[in-house]
This record gives C-alpha cells, sequence and structure tokens, in this order.
C-alpha cells in the first residue's frame, strides 16, 4: 500500500506503518459504538449537592489550595473560521446591486445575518473594523448601506483586512469593557486567579497550533504586567502543539488512503484526543480543563468560579479517601468491615460497580480487586441540565468484557438505528459542558501515565471534505470520552450558567459576554 516514499513520510512524523495500517484497517471495519446501558441521571450517576453541602466542598477546597500545584488546562488550537460560517456565505453570495440584505436574508434563510447586521456596534470588534475599514477607503461613507455592511465583513475576514477568520478563537476581540478590549485567552488569565491559584501563582497551560504560538506569545507580553498587578497574581503560562505522531490517515469512497494534490499522504489532526499526550506530560496534583471559548465578562466570573472550587472540592475529598484506603490495602491485616467499606465506597461514590462474587473472595484476592480499582486517575466533571444544547452526555456504558461504567458518550459514538440506544439518549436529563478537574497522581505521589487509561476502542470515524472530496477520517479516542474510559469518574449538577461557549459571533451578543456596567 505505501511506497518507500509514502514510509519515509511516515516515519518522519514518528509514526510507523504498522500504525497507519492499523488506522486503515480500523476505518474500513468501522467504528465500534458504545453499548448504552442507561442515562446517567441525578441520583443514578450525577450527584447534586444542597447550598451548605456546596460551601463545604468549596470550604475544602479553598483550605488545600496553597498545598497543591494546580494547573489550568486550555484547548485554545481552534480556529476562528466556524465562527463565521455565515459571514463567508454573506461575503461569496450577497450582491448589493441584486437587492437588500434583508432580501438575501429572507431568501437563504439566514436569520444570522440579519441579527449581526441589526446589533454591530454591539460587538467588542466593531471600532477596531470601522476604523480600519475608513482607513482602507476614503469613499467608504459614499457607499449605499448594503454595501458598507459588505465592505465591513470583508474587512473583517480577508487576508487583506483584520483578517480574524485565521486567528484562533482565543485571540479574537471576546468581550468590551468601556473602551478596553479583552481577548478570551486574556480572560482565562483572570479567571484563572478566581480558582486556579496557590500561593499567589497561576500555572495555565494552552494547546496551540504552531502556527499561532507567536500570536499567542505576543499577546501574553502585552497583558502580563498589567493584570499581574491588577490581580497581585504572577502568571505561569506555557503551551504546546498537537504532537504530529497523533495524526491519522483518511480514506475516499473506495477505501484508498486519501493523498494530497503532490500525491503524498494525507494525515489530519485526529481530534481533542491527541491532547492526551499534552496532558500527560502535565506534573500537578491538580488540573482544570475548559474550552477557550467558554468564557464570560469578569462581573459575571465569580459566580461561575464558585462551581469550579465545588468540583475541586469533590476531588480531593474522594481522592484522599482513596488514598487512605489504598495506604491501608498496602499495611494490610484488614477485615470483612473494612473490605465492605471500601467496596460501598467504590460503588456509591466512585459509580465502579463490584464484581458479584466479590464477597466470596479471599482477603488477597479482595485485596488485589479494591487496590486495581483505586489505583487510578481521578476526574470530577460538572454536568449541565439539557436545555438542547448539542454535544455528549453521561451514560452508563457496557464494555466487551461485560463491565459498566460511567462515561463520557458523545452522539458520533451511538448507534441510533438501533432503538434500545436511541430511548436511551432521550431519557438523557444531562449534557457534557466540558468542565471538569482531574486527580492525576497515585497514592504515593507517583504521576499515572495517562495512556494506559484509554479505551482504543472509543475511536470516531467522521465523514469530512477534503479539496471538493468526500474522505472518511479517524479521530482518536476523544480527550473526554475514551481517552479517560477507564479513569474513576464523578459527574456532579452545576447550573447552566457555567456553560457559556461562543460557536457563532451572535453568540458574543448574549448578556454573559457584555458588560451590563462600568468595571
Amino acid at each position: 500500500m505505501f511506497s518507500d516514499k509514502d514510509i519515509q513520510q511516515i516515519e518522519s512524523k514518528g509514526i510507523t506503518t504498522d500504525q497507519v495500517n492499523a488506522q486503515v484497517s480500523r476505518l474500513k471495519d468501522g467504528m465500534t459504538f458504545s453499548n448504552l446501558v442507561a442515562a446517567a441521571t441525578i441520583g443514578k450517576g450525577i450527584e447534586r449537592y444542597d447550598k451548605n453541602e456546596i460551601q463545604e466542598f468549596i470550604d475544602l477546597y479553598e483550605a488545600k489550595q496553597n498545598e497543591l500545584s494546580i494547573v489550568k488546562f486550555v484547548p485554545a488550537s481552534g480556529a476562528a473560521t466556524r465562527m463565521f460560517k455565515f459571514l463567508f456565505q454573506f461575503i461569496k453570495d450577497f450582491k448589493p446591486s441584486k437587492g437588500s440584505i434583508e432580501k438575501y436574508a429572507e431568501r437563504k434563510n439566514d436569520a444570522l445575518i440579519v441579527t449581526f447586521i441589526e446589533e454591530l456596534e454591539r460587538f467588542p470588534f466593531y471600532n477596531e473594523v470601522i476604523s480600519k475599514v475608513r482607513n482602507a477607503d476614503s469613499d467608504f461613507d459614499t457607499f449605499s448601506e448594503d454595501e458598507r455592511y459588505l465592505q465591513f465583513v470583508k474587512t473583517m475576514l480577508d487576508a487583506s483586512g483584520l483578517n480574524y477568520s485565521f486567528l484562533p478563537k482565543g485571540l479574537l476581540p471576546f468581550h468590551k469593557y468601556d473602551a478596553l478590549i479583552k481577548t478570551a485567552f486574556e480572560e482565562h488569565l483572570f479567571e484563572s486567579t478566581l480558582y486556579a491559584t496557590s500561593n499567589g501563582k497561576a500555572n495555565l497551560h494552552f494547546t496551540v497550533s504552531k502556527n499561532h504560538q507567536l500570536y499567542f506569545t505576543n499577546e501574553l507580553s502585552r497583558i502580563r504586567e498589567a493584570l499581574e498587578k491588577k490581580t497581585k497574581t504572577t502568571f505561569n503560562v506555557s503551551f504546546s502543539y498537537q504532537n504530529e505522531a497523533t495524526e491519522t490517515v483518511a480514506l475516499t469512497a473506495k477505501d484508498d488512503v486519501f493523498r494530497n494534490d503532490d500525491g503524498s499522504v494525507l494525515f489530519r489532526p485526529a481530534g481533542h484526543g491527541a491532547l492526551l499526550e499534552n496532558l500527560n506530560e502535565l506534573n500537578n496534583d491538580l488540573i482544570f480543563i475548559k474550552n477557550i471559548d467558554n468564557i464570560v465578562v469578569s462581573d459575571r466570573n465569580i459566580s461561575v468560579s464558585n462551581f469550579k472550587k465545588l468540583l475541586a472540592g469533590v476531588l480531593i475529598e474522594a481522592q484522599q479517601k482513596v488514598f487512605d484506603y489504598l495506604h491501608k490495602l498496602d499495611a494490610g491485616n484488614l477485615g470483612d468491615t473494612d473490605f465492605k467499606v471500601m467496596a460501598l465506597f467504590l460503588r456509591y461514590r466512585l459509580n465502579v460497580p463490584i464484581a458479584i462474587d466479590f464477597a466470596d473472595y479471599a482477603d488477597k484476592e479482595k485485596t488485589a480487586y479494591l487496590k486495581k480499582e483505586f489505583n487510578r486517575p481521578v476526574r470530577v466533571c460538572g454536568m449541565v441540565k439539557n436545555q438542547g444544547e448539542p454535544g455528549g452526555g453521561p451514560f452508563w456504558v457496557k464494555d466487551e468484557d461485560g463491565k459498566t461504567s460511567l462515561q463520557i458518550v458523545e452522539f458520533a459514538q451511538i448507534n441510533f438505528s438501533k432503538k434500545d440506544q436511541q430511548s436511551i439518549v432521550y431519557k438523557a436529563t444531562h449534557f457534557n459542558p466540558t468542565d471538569l478537574v482531574c486527580g492525576v497522581k497515585n497514592y504515593k505521589g507517583e504521576k499515572f501515565d495517562l495512556t494506559q487509561f484509554v479505551d482504543p476502542e472509543a475511536a470516531f470515524i467522521t465523514t469530512k471534505t477534503q479539496n471538493g472530496v468526500d474522505i472518511e477520517a479517524l479521530e482518536l479516542p476523544g480527550l473526554w470520552n475514551g481517552s479517560m474510559a477507564y479513569w474513576n469518574s464523578i459527574f456532579v449538577e452545576v447550573p447552566l450558567e457555567t456553560f457559556n461557549p461562543v460557536k457563532t459571533v451572535n453568540d458574543l451578543l448574549k448578556p454573559v459576554h457584555q458588560v451590563s456596567h462600568t468595571n
């Protein structure tokens, strides 16, 4: 299948031909769907806490905070292109000479462009774009209204203008505070001071694309000094790229390996599951994970950030118990009651169903069983009530060995052609907002090798378009999906106000992204 030249290309990426052949086989065989047993709901896989309990967990985290090494991990390699999809369509199809924007919107059934135009001055980038437009064309004010709007959008997105479509989401103007404009990147730095500092220091790690790192570094230099002074926090910011060795091949409709125009094999980034390698490089006690576009204006962020402290408090409490049990299991001399208490904690706190014949095991077997189940990375994930938002959710899933576990499952992993699987999805009450905190060290203080806790069968196959050709692409098990399949998981209900992603540029008009008063 591969020529000597191909093999050279493959190996230059740090990949073996065996790995590529395995990718091709997986694409040809089709993906393994998750076997859903039930949706996780309140009391059955998702914890719900009252005000007093929430405060106790927050207090526990705050009491321990300065003893811990903490980092906030932010996947930030996504380009802003998708945010502007309807605007690209507008540039391509709208002709001022052939009718008004209203007529265009009607014809295209495009409500987004109407909102964009009507609310134009409320966008954080308005002043920057309008001033660029006026500087570039002295005749701008003589244009018709519709021509001016078209010119505005072109200036925003075109390479010859501000080139927003090239920028990563993290570096776009996100929020406007009077005359001050802040990017999502800057807002994440500020947010870290609300819950992710230890002894006046905030560690942040951003995964970025190689093309963008210099821009992030420049933005950091621009904002760091003022932000450190304002928040009395020292920032330690690091960056990494997706490892080229995690890239995957794609197949054409005829099951051939897709090639670039020059004949070389096309390798694609393999989705957020590729970031497990980046996560695995971090050596902190506690890792908060949050997407770059899920960020709110500062006056709303304080209440939102309390829920991060809640998740961290839940993790610390569970981890303290687990570590205590593992030390006791090491020491030995345990009685039946000890084993029973540990098994109940495993079942009802860590959501790990116990082997049916566990009670019949000899003490030595019980010890080995409990050690294996307890000694894993642990994650506490916020879950939000379903509001018709797209995305994966929390489910009980049965693996090939018949073992049931709590997982975050993406829709792409579900076989909707099966009625029973479909009806389980319809009974789901919560979805995953990608809001989690991870404990990646064991009871001896050693870091787990996270690659040992992945379910490789949870890879995705997606249909994409490459140069106008449909291809079947392979994505690695998602970072919070199959890549964490064999972690211990606790899911906790958090309010919808903690989930504020920016999927289209118009989301920046929502109240959570608009400053309501002078800050």
